[in-house]
Order: C-alpha cells, then structure tokens, then sequence
C-alpha cells in the first residue's frame, strides 16, 4: 500500500491560494471565480470536436433496451438495460456483440447493475449494484462468472473507473451517506482511511489513498433529503479528475501516480452563503467544462450555470453550443454520476423527439439521413458520440 504524502497536498493548496484569480499559474491552474458573471459564447460543437451518430442495431429483439451508455472501451460500447437488468455489449458501429442477465439474488448474481465498467484487455466486465455497494461480481462479456470484490464492510461505492491494467479508481461515498443513513454497530466498522483509493482488480486490495483536504461541510438535497449527487471522479487521458464539491480545488491524479491541482474556484465556500460549488468538472481536448451550482441549503432547488474553459486562452464562458445538424438545439455538457469515458461525452438524442424535429424541418446532414431510417416504435435512441480536438 502506497500513502500520498500530507506534504504535497499542504503546497498544492499554498499555491492554489497563493495566486490572483484573474491569473494562471505557469502550471495552467485555472481560477474561476464564482462571483463573475462571465459572457456567453456560441460554440458550434463540430468546430471544436468530431461527432458521430449511432443507433444502435435492434433487429434482434434481445438488442432492444431501455437504459444508458455505461462504458465506451476501444471496440465496444457497454449498455445497461433498466428494465431487465440485461448488460449488452455494441461494437463501435452498432452491431450486437454479446449479452448477459444475471439479475437475482443468488451467487454470482446482481440485484441490478448500477454501474458496470468493461476491461476490454482482460474481458472482464465489472458489475456494481445497489445496496450496500462495496463489492463488485466480475463476469466475461458472455456472462460467465468469475469473481467477487470485497471492499471493507462499510464501504458506499459512489463510482469507480478502470484506471489502468492492474486497478480500479474508487470514490467511497460512505461518509455522505452516513449522514444521512446511520449504519449498526457504526463505531465498531472499519473504514478506509480516505474517500479516494486505487484498488487492485484482482481481489480489491488498496494499491494508494488519495487525501484531499476538507472544508467539513454536509452538501444535502433538500428535496430527497439525501447527500447532494455530485460527480466526484471523472476519467479523461491523462487519469482521473478527483472533484470534491466540499473543496475548492479540482484536482487531477495522474497515470504516474502524481496529484495536479487543475481547477481552482474562488471565493471559498466557507464564506459563501448561499453555498456555491463547482460541480461536474471535466477536461477533454481543448476545453475544461464545469458546473456553477448555487445549493440551497434551506429551501428547495438548486441554480445552475454550465461553463466552460479555453485552455489555450484562460477565456471562461458560459456554455452555448450549437450542431449544425439539429436546428434550434442547445447543448450542455455535463458529466454523468456514472460511466467510464474518456475521449468525451456522449449525448442521448430521444427518438421520438427527433422525429418530430424531422417532421419540422430542423434536422441536417448526416444526422437527418439516419433519422430518417428510423421507427420510433422499434428502433433505440440515437447516440451521438463527441470525440474532442
């Protein structure tokens, strides 16, 4: 096991709050500074990233889902069904690869399969279900069990991404939900000794810690009345972005173990209040892209505000972005709680909806050619997969 020294994270914070706002450090620290009301700027989303669209073939029955893009991998996209529990597996241009349902309650089997992430090189596919969340099944992409993953007994996986060939980057939310959800026999539960851990894919053993400082303050939502849902570990090339919304800095852990911080907010939010968080972060191609959210800490709601980042300008702006091929859409970019991406994002463009933009006229290019080949009574939703520059 391998700790992070207290050291670094004391003088990545000196020199976060050693600097102007209205500056970058040298080693590209942004500052943002959540009092500002920065401009707008359009953006027209293909001058800035490659774009593809993608149905996903349905002609087997089997192929048809209601659910999400868990993990897109070299060759594969990994699709979690919701309503059956069934994980199926794409290639790259929408041909069905394989599938698998070990929905139950028995060995080997999920309760459901709330984030599932694919080691495409070792054909493992990595399963987190709800619960207690701290283990993971481990199957082939046919459904073949494998393994179980234990982590300790109070552990509450919010997320975790595949970050290299030998680990999984965790974030351990237990804390939060303790908050809010006592466990038994807490006092005698042995917790990990950070949010943040690097653990083995083999059998789960803690490979790093990863410290970051706290501002010891409890982010709820007001209407669940539940731990605020915030996106803490974003994967992009160079490792993960660990994105605590009590700190205010945004830190990247790179692929040679090293702690970056990347993005700084300002004022802190010890003296906000309302409290006001950066939310969301994440970093691809050009441009880092973040949320401004304002928690009402007393009343219901929250105020939101999509921003984004020139890194080679410093320019901050709020997000507008456009697609030449979908007249009259906006477009905000904005990680998901769960998933494992790392060239970018990728939007889910309701069928219904866009064949009524066809009907309408406000559809173009190669996205209208492949709307056009569609039933919105049999086919899935249109993927659009966005590859930054």
């Amino acid at each position: 096991m391998q700790n992070t020294s207290t050291l670094n994270y004391i003088l990545l914070i000196a020199l976060a709050f050693g600097c102007s706002s209205d500056k970058q450090t040298k080693d590209g620290l942004a500052f943002v500074d959540v009092r500002k009301n920065y401009p707008g700027k359009e953006i027209i989303l293909t001058d800035i990233a490659d774009v593809t669209y993608l149905c996903l073939n349905s002609d087997d029955d089997d192929y048809l889902y209601k659910g999400r893009i868990h993990c897109i991998t070299e060759n594969t996209i990994v699709i979690g069904d919701d309503v059956s529990g069934s994980v199926l597996f794409f290639s790259k241009d929408g041909m069905p690869k394989s599938r698998f349902n070990r929905k139950g309650q028995g060995p080997g089997e999920y309760i459901d399969a709330r984030q599932v992430i694919y080691d495409e090189k070792a054909d493992d596919v990595f399963v987190l279900s709800s619960g207690l969340a701290n283990y993971f099944l481990v199957y082939s992409t046919t459904g073949e069990y494998k393994r179980k993953i234990m982590l300790s007994e109070g552990t509450y996986v919010q997320s975790f991404h595949s970050f290299d060939d030998v680990s999984l980057f965790v974030y351990d939310g237990s804390v939060e939900r303790r908050n809010f959800i006592p466990l038994e026999n807490d006092s005698q539960t042995e917790f990990y000794d950070s949010h943040f851990i690097r653990i083995s894919k083999t059998d789960g053993k803690v490979l790093d810690y990863v410290e970051l400082p706290s501002n010891n303050i409890v982010l709820k939502d007001e209407v669940t009345r539940t731990p605020f849902a915030a996106r803490r570990l974003i994967k992009c090339k160079d490792g993960v972005l660990l994105c605590n919304p009590e700190t205010d800095t945004v830190f990247l852990y790179t692929k040679d173990r090293s702690l970056i911080p990347v993005i700084h907010k300002t004022p802190s939010i010890n003296t906000l209040d309302p409290v006001v968080i950066l939310n969301n972060c994440a970093d691809v191609g050009s441009y880092q892209f973040m949320e401004v959210v304002t928690v009402h800490l007393e009343r219901e709601g929250f105020l939101t505000k999509y921003m984004m980042r020139d890194k080679k300008t410093g320019e901050i702006f709020h997000q507008n972005i456009r697609l030449p091929d979908y007249t009259g859409k906006e477009f905000f970019f904005r990680t998901r709680i769960h998933g494992d991406f790392e060239d970018g994002p990728y939007f889910d463009l309701d069928l219904i909806e866009l064949k009524q933009a066809e009907r309408e006229n406000k559809l173009n290019g190669k996205l209208k050619e492949l709307v056009a080949t569609l039933n919105e009574d049999e086919d899935n939703n249109v993927f659009m997969l966005v590859n930054f520059k």
